[in-house]
């Protein structure tokens, strides 16, 4: 693990607000996306881009890089601000998100950006292709690989069969280099998880796929970072860290309502969302 100062805790709180500022503007200026997962994710993100991830902004397809599979690919402009904020591409870009011609499309396309290591946009298919990565990894070195494998799903997404087949062959193959994140915001496009269909006891039933798991505050920077250096520590297991996070957080009128799960804010709401997020920032700043 990462050691964390408070210096660095910090920075990637101002991070977070950055990458949040410009989810709305990009989510305003494309006039359509989804705004809860994006800012619920953005600590995550945050730590992920500029503290774990072993990654060369410069050199995409650095060989010795950990790889981060978007599974929950709608959430996409957080992905993409994180990127542009780390130096793949210009912060400028961002705005082209979902325009005709544009690298930034609406679920991310492999191809067509370097950075993105699956395309996605179909449900429940991130695990799989990460069991398939960590496998060909194996075969590749025939010895254990310290290349970790992150992946990112929503807890909605997990209604698809395909994710629990996925969890039952990372744990029969002990890959121990596959780090799972869910967002477990509880909402999804028809209403909360618990309503659509129910989840718990989440915590035991991935356990019982002979996974390690954690349940973690997505937006506590130091306890992601501890359980992000824990899961790599587990032996002979996949891990998963279960982060409870708030939809929309940072803008108390989108927070906690699943009618923003798929829509993008009207002027005026992005307007007042911009603003709250900028004195949120100054907070940050002067703490």
């Amino acid at each position: 693990m990462k050691h964390i100062s408070d210096g660095d805790v910090h920075t990637i709180i101002q991070k977070a607000n950055a990458i949040r500022r410009s989810v709305i503007e990009m989510l305003l200026e494309a006039g359509s996306g989804h705004t809860a997962g994006p800012l619920g994710m953005a600590d995550i993100f945050a730590l992920l881009y500029f503290h774990v991830l072993r990654h060369r902004p410069e050199d995409p397809e650095w060989p010795a890089r950990d790889r981060l599979i978007l599974s929950n690919g709608h959430i996409c402009p957080v992905l993409y601000a994180a990127m542009a904020h780390a130096g793949y591409f210009s912060v400028s870009e961002l705005k082209s998100l979902r325009k005709f011609g544009s690298r930034l499309q609406g679920h991310p396309h492999r191809e067509w950006l370097p950075g993105i290591e699956t395309s996605s946009g179909p449900l429940g298919s991130g695990l799989s292709q990460a069991v398939g990565m960590a496998l060909s990894e194996r075969m590749d070195r025939g010895v254990a690989s310290d290349k970790y494998f992150y992946v990112i799903m929503g807890d909605g997404e997990m209604n698809a069969g395909q994710v629990w087949e996925a969890m039952m062959q990372a744990g029969k193959e002990r890959l121990s280099n596959i780090i799972v994140i869910i967002d477990r915001n509880n909402i999804q496009i028809d209403g909360f998880t618990w309503d659509v269909m129910p989840l718990e006891p989440l915590f035991e039933k991935w356990e019982s796929f002979n996974w390690h798991v954690q349940e973690v505050d997505g937006h506590n920077v130091q306890a992601m970072n501890e359980a992000i250096g824990e899961a790599q520590s587990a032996y002979g297991q996949p891990s998963v860290i279960i982060a409870h996070t708030v939809p929309g957080k940072g803008v108390e009128e989108f927070e906690r309502d699943f009618s923003w799960h798929g829509k993008p804010p009207n002027a005026e709401e992005g307007k007042r969302a911009l603003e709250e997020l900028r004195t949120l920032g100054g907070k940050i700043i002067n703490e």
